[in-house]
């Protein structure tokens, strides 16, 4: 399983269509084991256009601090499921809590 997370300075960047780059963590969640983490840069903004980014990129699930309605159900049509409200913490960590069934998510900080 492919896993996106915006990030910005090394942790998770809060407003997700504007983050310098994600980090693609795969992962084998039966194991709990960590297989590779790629980071790449994030493209233009442009609405629409990371769903179907992301998706070529195989990923499956995007963890996010924020991120509006219509973006959502972007990902929702391109197969990715999306947890919102996750803490600014490195990508590392909150796949770690994903996999041990420990993420903790707060309120979508995403107001549109």
């Amino acid at each position: 399983m492919k896993i996106a997370i915006p990030i910005a300075d090394g942790i998770l960047a809060n407003h997700f269509g504007h983050c310098e780059q994600f980090a693609v963590m795969e992962i084998e969640l039966q194991e709990r084991r960590l297989l590779e983490r790629q980071d790449l840069q994030a493209p233009p903004h442009e609405p629409g256009l990371l769903p179907r980014w992301l998706a070529g990129h195989g990923v499956q699930m995007v963890i996010s601090g924020g991120m509006g309605q219509r973006a959502q159900q972007l990902f929702l049509e391109n197969g990715i499921k999306v947890f919102t409200g996750a803490p600014s913490a490195p990508p590392e960590q909150l796949v770690h809590h994903f996999m041990h069934g420990s993420l903790s998510l707060g309120a979508n900080l995403c107001d549109h």
